[in-house]
Formats: structure tokens, sequence, C-alpha cells
């Protein structure tokens, strides 16, 4: 009864929306039928239709479309650059650590879902109504634990996604590259920047419907292209497999794939985009589950395949051969990585128009205007630092760490500390798991863990392979590891 009573309130505001919808749509019938017959039936039949495509291409929130969204947002460019990290971690601790770390990004992902709700379920008490209105973590943050903890969660959250885009971009040169190198790496960000600015023109979350389900069909074909075409080439002459070698490299390798499983920056805004979003619970670990049948055997494969190459190519396309099923591959890859730049740019577009004021506004192309600013200074990280690979892991290191892994366990912790939270939590944790006291112990592991490894360790490492890259390559290099023209 209890977590009836929580999905109608959370729901409420979805449930009334629909309803009024449904109830606007058959009162203009009624109007149109008296004033003009069968010419409003027909215009009535049209609107039916374009309504019932929009609902299946475009306008999703079911657990289905939250599904496709982790699921796809998980696994874009870092696909690619997971042999790399296989290369410094070595076979044995590259699988260790994605399954470590996939189980750990589910927990904060859970540990969200779980805050989003308590927070949601509070203001839908208070009658706040939200049909206007995008939620965001840094407002879960306020609302539940105040302005400090607001700000903390908004600067981490805003730079990674911001990073995060860059990375998308840069990736999406990268790749093309590999297909057509009549121009650079530097032009070819030119061109996708202007084409990733397009992404000003999709709403929310709710219009990714269509996007989530092909982007994940596209990593799906990239990822076994990498298995298969990996095994097929066979291991070159003289393969090696040193690693782990340095513990630099050691380090940075893991704190890629700390970044790999942390894609749930967006969790807030996927689960607003649910009409029930309290069944979000179990999402994000079914998405991991089946991203790990992608990465560990193409990973594994490639890594098998080319050995100790990998560490002088962050790309995986670099080191296979030109065929037809390649090309297919990059192409996808683009696509995705162009759906993936939404993905990471939306809630940036969020905060931005709340910034500004036009949140609330139901002009799409006003709202669009007003989110182009958001895009140059991606535009510009992406040209300055053009490093595939190395930027991964820095980002992971240095904000990751904080935004989905430290920042939600302890915000999780601080807010059900006094009795009565915990006595009037929404959401309780499962007594298999230990109930509070479990709960509170493996948020006190992933805090510590996160800190000392991935932050400390892992921020050590990635920022000396970083400073290498820059020192090596320089700044606004044009065409970063492309093999010699003959």
């Amino acid at each position: 009864m209890a977590s009836e009573n929580v999905e109608t309130i959370v729901a409420g505001n979805y449930m009334e929306m629909e309803r009024a919808g449904g109830g606007g749509g058959e009162a203009g019938g009624d109007v149109g039928d008296q004033q003009a017959g069968g010419t409003a039936s027909a215009s009535a039949s049209r609107r039916g239709c374009g309504k019932a495509l929009s609902s299946l291409f475009w306008h999703g929130g079911s657990v289905y479309d939250a599904w496709f969204s982790c699921a796809s947002n998980q696994v874009a460019q870092v696909l690619l650059t997971l042999p790399y990290s296989f290369s410094q971690l070595g076979m044995a601790s590259g699988i260790v650590f994605q399954l470590f770390y996939g189980l750990m990004g589910s927990w904060t992902a859970y540990l969200i879902s779980v805050l989003y709700v308590e927070y949601r379920t509070r203001k839908e008490r208070e009658k706040v109504d939200f049909r206007n209105h995008v939620i965001q973590w840094f407002e879960v943050l306020d609302g539940l634990l105040g302005k400090h903890w607001r700000n903390m969660g908004l600067f981490f959250n805003c730079t990674f996604l911001l990073f995060g885009s860059v990375i998308q971009l840069i990736a999406c040169a990268s790749n093309i590259y590999y297909i057509n190198d009549k121009y650079d790496k530097r032009t070819w960000t030119y061109i996708f920047g202007a084409c990733c600015a397009t992404t000003v023109f999709i709403p929310s979350f709710h219009n990714y419907r269509i996007w989530s389900f092909l982007g994940l069909l596209m990593t799906t074909y990239t990822a076994w292209y990498l298995t298969i075409a990996a095994i097929a080439h066979g291991q070159v002459e003289g393969v090696t497999h040193s690693g782990p070698s340095k513990m630099v490299l050691y380090f940075t390798g893991a704190t890629n794939i700390l970044y790999t499983f942390g894609g749930h920056a967006v969790t807030v805004e996927i689960m607003h985009a649910m009409w029930k979003p309290q069944k979000f619970k179990l999402i994000y670990l079914v998405a991991t589950l089946y991203v790990l049948t992608l990465t560990l055997p193409s990973a594994s494969a490639v890594y098998w395949a080319f050995g100790d190459a990998l560490l002088d190519h962050s790309n995986a396309f670099s080191l296979l051969p030109r065929s037809g099923f390649r090309d297919a591959a990059v192409v996808l890859m683009l696509v995705h990585q162009f759906i993936t730049f939404g993905f990471a740019c939306t809630p940036l577009y969020f905060v931005w128009e709340k910034l500004v004021g036009v949140h609330e506004a139901r002009s799409v192309v006003l709202r669009a205007a007003a989110r182009l600013p958001v895009v140059l200074p991606i535009w510009f990280l992406a040209i300055i630092f053009p490093f595939f690979g190395p930027i991964n892991s820095t980002v992971g290191s240095l904000l990751v760490s904080f935004t989905v892994y430290i920042i939600p366990a302890l915000a999780h912790m601080a807010t059900f500390a006094p009795a009565a939270a915990r006595e009037n939590a929404v959401e309780r944790p499962p007594r298999r798991l230990g109930g509070w006291a479990g709960m509170y112990a493996a948020n006190c592991f992933v805090v510590a863990w996160v800190l000392v490894v991935g932050f400390g360790f892992g921020g050590w490492a990635s920022t000396v392979n970083f400073v290498r890259q820059v020192d090596t390559f320089g700044l606004f290099t044009k065409c970063y590891q492309c093999p010699p023209k003959h």
C-alpha cells in the first residue's frame, strides 16, 4: 500500500497532464463537430495520427525508455578507449575493474533515485507543480540538504557535463578521420561542433525515445564489430601484453573505467522524464549488465589481438584494417556521439535556461536561441584539448569521482542521518541489504574507495599523463595521434 501511495503522489502531475491533454482534444473535437461536421472529424483523425506517431517516436516516459537512455548513455566513445585501458591495466585487472565499477555505479545511481523520489514526494505534498519544470540533481540537493550542497552539486555536475560534451566532440573528430583524412582532426572538430549545436532544438529527455533506441543499436553493432574483427584479424606479429607495467598507466586505465560506469550525471533528468520515476530502482543495474556484454568482449578481444600497440593508439579503430564493416561502425558511432552530446548537454541547457529565465517558456525557438551560448565553450575546449583517451581518465578522476560516486553517497547519509528522516523515508533500504546499517556501510566504502583510489591515485596518474600529452603534442594540436601520411 505504501508503494502504491508513493506511485500516485510521484506520478500525480503527469497523470493530470495526460488527462488534461486528452480532455482538451475531445473538447476541441466536439466544438469542431458542431461547427464543421465531417471536416473537423478528418482534422481530429489527422491530429490523432500525428499524436500516435509522436508518442511512438518522440514522446517517451516508460521504464523501457529510461532503460534505453541509461544503456545508450553509458557506452559511446568510451567503447573505443577501453582496449587502450586494458593495455594499461592488463587483462585481469581490466575485467575486474569493469565488474567492480559497474556494480558501484549502479549502487550510486540507486542512491540518486532514492533521493529524487524523496525530494519530489515532499514537494508534491506541498502542491508544487512540475509540469513545466525539469527537476535536476542540484535542486534535489538544495531541497533536501540546503544551498551549500546545492552549490557543490551544481559545480561538479555542470563541469563534468561540460567536459563530457567536449569528449564527444573530440571523439567525433577522431573517428571520422579514419574514413576521411582529407581534413585534419581539428577541422573535423569545427564541423561537428556546428552539427552538434543543433541539439539545442531537442526540448527534454522525453524526446529522446527513438534516439536512445537507435543509439544502443549502434553501440551494440560497434562492440560486436570490434570483437569479431579483432578475433578474425588475429594477434599481430610479436604481440606483447606487458600491462600493468607502470603505476601511472595502471591508475590512468582504472579511472577511465571509473568514467565508463559514471554516466549517470543525467540520472535525475532521465527519471524526471518517466511517468513513474519510482520504478527506476533497478533500471541502471540492468542497463549496466547489458553494457558489460558489449564492453568486456570487445576490450578483451582487441587487447588480445594488438597488445601493447594500444598504448599509443587510444582509439581502437586506428589499429583495425579498413573495411566496409569498419566504416559502418565509424558512421554509426558518429551518429551515437551526436546523441550522447545531446544527453550530456541537455542538463546544461536546463541550468542555463533557469539562469536566464526562459526554462518554462513554451517557445522551442526561444529556448533554442537561449541555449546556443552553452555550445560555444564546449566547442572551444574540444579544440584546445583534443587528447582522445587521456582526457577521459582526467575527467573521471577529478570530476566523475565526486559527481557520480562521492556526493550521492554522502548526500544519502546526510539526508537520512536524523531518526525522523529514516522513519518517514519514502524509500526504505531492503532488509536483504542489511537495512539502514548495511546501506551506511556500503556508502562509507564507496566514499573511502573512490576518494583514495579514484580521486587520489587516479587524479595523480591522470594529471601526469595529461600533462605528458600537452608536452608531447601541444595545445590546439591539429591532428592528435594521426598516422604519418605517405
